[in-house]
């Protein structure tokens, strides 16, 4: 009898022991998914973090922003210039859309007067910059354009004098996104970050999401001045937004990246494009309608084309289209769209 209550004794405390055991190995389990859990989380945010400070090759610290310029050359700015000096007006704008200042500026426009830098000093013009006038205001920093020769040449000038210089491209929509992402780092105004680089890269997604895939429009995109008519592929700005639209540019075949291409009324008509798109460049509209009704209107063969035939031969507004739309980029693309598919956007 005892060694019966003996052994029942034991076998209680063995399965006793064997459910404490296995509780605690389940809170040791438990803890360490909790663990891993954390330390998985904390590496995404990690990564996240790493990500957006290294967006479009820019690497954000505390007091500096450094990137590649646009002439392949590693640059570090300081942040929170002072008395900066923008030498191009479509850059000007987002300058000051992303939290900067300017001392300096270019003439502008009568049509295209950035509010927000009326009160700074005119340098020059395009193609006529006054480099003494420029040294003149002491500028902590001076941006311009890479892709004009004239203004590169004066970068020695600039550097000479210990001015640090941010020289950039601007042909199609990540070299705006570059731009504002780099100017609102450089100004540390992330919320200028999220309004006018995030929230209108999300507002383009949402447009070419909706545009129709199964149209198959062939476009024609014409530059029209004065002196003379070109044609644009795809890699220019409007070139770009069209293709982003699921249409095919007729250009493409013999375009060679974004400068002007020759107009070629034998290559219109044997495309035939849906749709033809003019932008028009220089102050004397008359002037341009009278060239393009020389070279292009006037020849028997244009009327017999199916954009013309079917009113789609369409002059773009200016200030979306011949200028940098920069934070309106959202409205150039569903300005567009709205011409393509009527149906869908209404």
């Amino acid at each position: 009898m005892h060694r019966r209550r003996f052994i029942s004794s034991i076998l209680i405390l063995i399965l006793i022991i064997s459910i404490t055991t296995a509780c605690s190995n389940n809170e040791d389990l438990g803890s360490n998914t909790d663990n891993e859990k954390q330390a998985n989380d904390e590496q995404v945010e990690t990564k996240e973090e790493v990500k957006e400070e290294n967006e479009y090759g820019i690497d954000i610290k505390e007091d500096s922003v450094t990137f590649i310029d646009g002439r392949d050359k590693e640059v570090t700015i300081s942040k929170h210039p002072e008395r900066v000096v923008v030498l191009f007006n479509s850059y000007l704008e987002v300058w000051c859309k992303s939290g900067g200042t300017v001392v300096g500026r270019l003439q502008e426009a009568p049509e295209k007067v950035i509010e927000e830098a009326k009160d700074a000093e005119e340098v020059g013009k395009q193609g006529a910059i006054n480099v003494e006038k420029v040294l003149s205001l002491e500028p902590d920093l001076i941006i311009l354009n890479s892709n004009q020769n004239h203004q590169l040449e004066l970068v020695p000038i600039f550097e000479e004098n210990n001015i640090p210089v941010i020289a950039l491209n601007y042909f199609v929509k990540d070299d705006y996104f570059k731009m504002v992402r780099l100017f609102t780092a450089i100004n540390d105004r992330e919320d200028l970050y999220e309004e006018y680089g995030i929230k209108v890269r999300e507002d383009i997604e949402n447009i070419i999401e909706k545009s129709p895939k199964d149209r198959n429009y062939k476009v024609l995109v014409m530059m029209a001045s004065a002196k003379s008519i070109t044609v644009r592929g795809s890699d220019s700005t409007v070139g770009e937004m069209l293709k982003d639209l699921h249409t095919t540019n007729i250009s493409d075949s013999i375009a060679t990246g974004p400068d002007p291409i020759d107009f070629s009324m034998e290559k219109v008509l044997e495309e035939d494009p849906d749709f033809i798109f003019v932008q028009i460049t220089g102050s004397d509209k008359e002037k341009v309608l009278e060239r393009l009704k020389k070279d292009v209107e006037d020849n028997p063969a244009w009327s017999s084309l199916t954009a013309v035939k079917e009113d789609r031969y369409i002059f773009l507004p200016k200030e979306l289209y011949m200028y940098k739309p920069n934070h309106r980029y959202a409205e150039a693309y569903e300005g567009l769209a709205k011409i393509l598919y009527p149906d869908v956007f209404k």
